[in-house]
């Protein structure tokens, strides 16, 4: 198959698959809080998914899942392979969010609450912003800097009140996490400003495959399976929603508003995966809930007007 051209056009013309202007920015905000609202169920469902298979065997099997679904969607609509410039990114990407961040969090898990575990959601935008800085040469203004920092701020100070203060052996896992999930969001959204955001995620799985495939069939063989509702349920929703479906808005999002702006829209995830945790993991949550969102949604609303 020929390589991927990217294209050029007027404001409000797609670009790379992506829409550009006013209503572009605006679908882009949607596009990137419904990412946020996915990947918020990724921890309640990867505890579900612990409770059927292994840590390495659910991650396997969850991105060979994804890169099926992505793999037939890029193969029915005769998707033309990416130009060999952007194969790099796409293996950053892949090195990122599709195995270092699921392993290394699934591994946390069998360890962390989810409401511990959530810190690394509440540092991972400004990491973000961070890491755009450093590779994409964006320079967002200082009030944008001091509500990310006060929105994170705020996340990690409720999110180590809820597990009460303490640390854990899997915070290094969270913390490795944290980087490599950053390196893999900001080189996506680098290059879904050149090609659509399904086709940055949909290459990622696929280039994948050859450690996946090997992995899985090593894992299930050394792991036990238990199939249960919960155990199958987590495990379609982490390869379905949160590793494909959820990083194909995420993309296109951050490509429409850009990284900085966008992973802004993270802050809320931690209290979005504590609610989960509540209604689907039976954890408790104390009172400092609800201020807390109310500080991180006006962290949130500054972030998106403070210019870059």
């Amino acid at each position: 198959m020929r390589a991927q051209s990217s294209a050029t056009a007027p404001s409000g013309i797609a670009v790379g698959g992506q829409e550009t202007g006013g209503h572009g920015r605006s679908s882009g905000t949607l596009q990137a809080a419904l990412g946020v609202v996915a990947f918020s169920l990724t921890f309640p469902a990867t505890a579900w998914g612990l409770e059927g298979f292994g840590p390495w065997s659910l991650i396997a099997v969850r991105s060979i899942l994804a890169a099926a679904i992505a793999g037939g969607c890029l193969l029915a609509l005769r998707v033309p392979l990416p130009e060999r410039r952007h194969r790099a990114g796409l293996a950053v990407v892949g090195a990122g969010v599709v195995l270092g961040f699921p392993l290394l969090t699934t591994l946390a898990l069998r360890t962390s609450t989810t409401a511990h575990a959530a810190v690394v959601v509440g540092l991972l935008p400004l990491t973000t912003a961070l890491f755009s800085a450093l590779r994409v040469g964006t320079r967002p203004s200082r009030t944008f800097w001091l509500a990310a920092l006060a929105g994170a701020a705020a996340v990690i100070a409720f999110t180590v009140q809820q597990s009460g203060g303490a640390l854990t052996s899997a915070d290094a896992y969270l913390f490795a996490a944290l980087l490599v999930c950053a390196a893999g969001y900001t080189e996506g959204g680098r290059l879904a400003r050149v090609m659509p955001g399904w086709h940055v995620i949909g290459w990622a799985l696929v280039l994948c495959l050859p450690l996946t495939v090997p992995m899985a069939a090593v894992a299930l063989s050394f792991e036990p399976v238990h199939l249960t509702a919960h155990g199958v349920t987590g495990l379609l929703w982490v390869a379905v929603g949160s590793q494909f479906l959820g990083l194909v808005v995420w993309y296109r999002g951050m490509a429409a508003i850009g990284i900085p702006k966008a992973s802004q829209l993270q802050l809320a995830q931690p209290l979005l995966t504590l609610v989960w945790s509540v209604l689907l993991l039976g954890e408790h949550l104390t009172v400092a809930a609800p201020l807390t969102a109310a500080a991180v949604l006006v962290c949130i609303a500054v972030t998106q007007r403070a210019r870059g």
